[in-house]
């Protein structure tokens, strides 16, 4: 059994399990995605009642002998960003993308330190779009899905911004010069490749995410997307 000690992390998602405890599914710097019993944390005398929602950077210990982890301590270690809103429902888009496109035990330390920055900066009420495909982009990257941006898939061709292309989720641009839906600007793949996103490319580039996301989730939606257009 391996014992792990004031470790950062995210609460993603919990749920009820028997009568009074949780399973809770956390994201942590050193440790991925992760599940842990809390118990008695449903309780009305727990101290874990109001300390395990999302959002709220923690330190979690746990004890670690099966795949389901049991919880041992959690701390606050400062405030929650002050999210409301769009900037809200973009936190929970978040947190549906890590707990579907994660897998448990594969630690991602970049990931999880993008991930504090984006809820900083959604709480200070910066523009959303450019900051969730930032992040959709690097999160793919970091999964061994990397988007290819800069050049077309077969001919090798460099992207050219006046020109229009086709994306293919499993490899990436082809040029499409024919007009009809699906098309994609040159415009739009650069910008994402240098992560300088104008606003007039922000359309094109969250309907090529939702295309791209959804194919690595197997066509299965995302419920967060629901609750607002991202």
């Amino acid at each position: 059994m391996s014992r792990i000690q004031l470790e950062p992390a995210y609460v993603l998602h919990c749920r009820s399990f028997q009568e009074t405890s949780l399973i809770v599914e956390a994201f942590t710097r050193d440790h991925g995605r992760i599940a842990v019993v809390a118990r008695g944390a449903r309780s009305a005398k727990s101290r874990w009642r109001n300390v395990l929602q999302p959002f709220r950077p923690l330190l979690l210990s746990w004890n670690q002998r099966t795949d389901l982890g049991t919880l041992t301590a959690v701390d606050q270690v400062a405030s929650p960003p002050a999210l409301q809103g769009q900037s809200l429902y973009c936190g929970m888009y978040l947190n549906e993308l890590l707990m579907r496109l994660l897998h448990r035990g594969d630690p991602h330390a970049e990931v999880f330190e993008r991930y504090r920055h984006v809820l900083s900066e959604l709480a200070s009420e910066a523009a959303p779009q450019p900051l969730l495909r930032v992040f959709e982009k690097h999160l793919l990257e970091a999964i061994g899905y990397a988007l290819l941006l800069d050049r077309e898939f077969d001919s090798g061709a460099v992207i050219e911004a006046q020109s229009w292309y086709e994306y293919k989720p499993d490899r990436g641009p082809a040029l499409r010069p024919s007009e009809g839906q699906g098309r994609l600007s040159g415009k739009a793949l650069l910008a994402l490749h240098s992560e300088q996103l104008p606003a007039d490319v922000l359309p094109e580039l969250r309907a090529l995410m939702r295309r791209v996301i959804g194919y690595h989730l197997g066509g299965k939606p995302l419920a967060s997307l629901a609750l607002f257009s991202n």
